[in-house]
């Protein structure tokens, strides 16, 4: 059998088992559970042409609108029951895709239900880091995309429950307000390191990036790019506060705020590949990179200082020796530097004994 025909009838089998799966749905003596399994069904099937339509994906959506809290709660273990019980590439990309829609766009009951649930949430929560579709060469390479797509869900989610607000709103008519402020440096620290570590996520892809003519991976790397761009403006913000408040920060959180920009700033190459420069936000990366060199400028004159100060502690306890070596540990002097004394230090000495 060549390779055309093993593939149509491979297209034949899957499309019997949407019938099969279709035909259980209606049949079901539970309503409520007929709906919700017939609208995951119709828009996870097998059809590797087309990802799921805007018609098929409202149709799970409206679950968490005309239904109680059950209800979504019910849509929500389909759609991941669906996930983790198929081998198919195409339908568990199609359930990821689902599921991000339901995360950034989806009614509060559905969206609850990944974001706060606590079976969900944490890292690699949809355990597909071992996902493979040997059915063909095609599909193992769309199941290193489900690979991916599942970690920048992931990430999606993880970044929803940390920040304390919403992020990502259901149009692009949202105003970013500056939290500038109004939150500590510790959660401008935490909530950019969320947000860079969602961006270094999306900087995973896979090398096969000749799937993106196929148009399931297209739509998917296309909402991965709006979701970006909500992320480029919450960064620019909690970059700006950053900057406006590098003189008031200590040395580790210098440290540490210029291991995150150096992060973000290695993940530019890789954005313009996946996303062939789009989303380019020059602003943001000329944002970055001043604020990182005005950090390091800081950082550098702190461990300067430092550096001086434990040079003149050191000076001061072999002056106070030499000057009074009658002087009993832990007793508070003034040590004297030329001209003017330098103030009270708390001398760390010992005494030795002979016996």
């Amino acid at each position: 059998m060549g390779i055309d025909q093993k593939k149509k009838l491979k297209n034949l089998i899957d499309a019997l088992k949407d019938k099969a799966s279709i035909i259980k749905a209606t049949f079901s003596t539970h309503r409520r559970s007929s709906s919700i399994k017939l609208a995951v069904v119709r828009a996870t099937t097998h059809d590797p042409s087309n990802p799921p339509s805007d018609r098929r994906l409202a149709a799970v959506l409206a679950l968490g609108n005309d239904f109680g809290r059950s209800t979504a709660i019910a849509c929500i273990q389909t759609i991941m029951d669906r996930l983790h019980t198929t081998s198919s590439a195409v339908v568990a990309m199609k359930s990821l895709f689902t599921l991000h829609i339901v995360v950034i766009r989806g009614p509060f009951d559905l969206r609850d239900q990944v974001v706060f649930c606590p079976y969900y949430g944490g890292r690699n929560f949809l355990n597909l880091s071992a996902f493979r579709d040997v059915s063909d060469s095609e599909m193992s390479d769309l199941s290193s995309w489900v690979r991916w797509y599942a970690g920048v869900v992931e990430h999606n989610v993880i970044v929803r429950r940390r920040l304390d607000r919403i992020l990502y709103l259901r149009s692009g008519n949202c105003k970013i307000e500056d939290k500038q402020g109004k939150i500590s440096e510790l959660d401008l620290w935490g909530e950019l390191d969320v947000l860079v570590g969602f961006v270094e996520g999306i900087c995973e892809f896979p090398d096969s990036l000749h799937l993106q003519k196929n148009e399931m991976v297209y739509e998917v790397v296309r909402l991965v790019l709006e979701n970006y761009r909500l992320v480029q403006r919450e960064i620019s913000v909690r970059v700006r506060g950053i900057g406006d408040r590098a003189d008031s920060l200590s040395l580790d959180e210098l440290t540490q705020l210029v291991v995150i920009l150096t992060r973000f700033e290695n993940c530019r190459r890789k954005l313009t590949v996946l996303f062939v420069n789009r989303a380019k936000n020059e602003d943001l990366w000329e944002l970055v990179k001043n604020t990182k060199a005005k950090l390091v400028e800081q950082k550098q004159m702190k461990e300067e200082k430092r550096m001086i100060m434990v040079e003149i502690r050191a000076e001061s306890v072999e002056l106070t020796r030499l000057w009074n070596p009658f002087v009993e540990p832990g007793q508070l002097l003034w040590v004297p530097s030329g001209d003017e004394p330098l103030g009270p230090a708390l001398l760390p000495l010992t005494v030795s004994t002979v016996g």
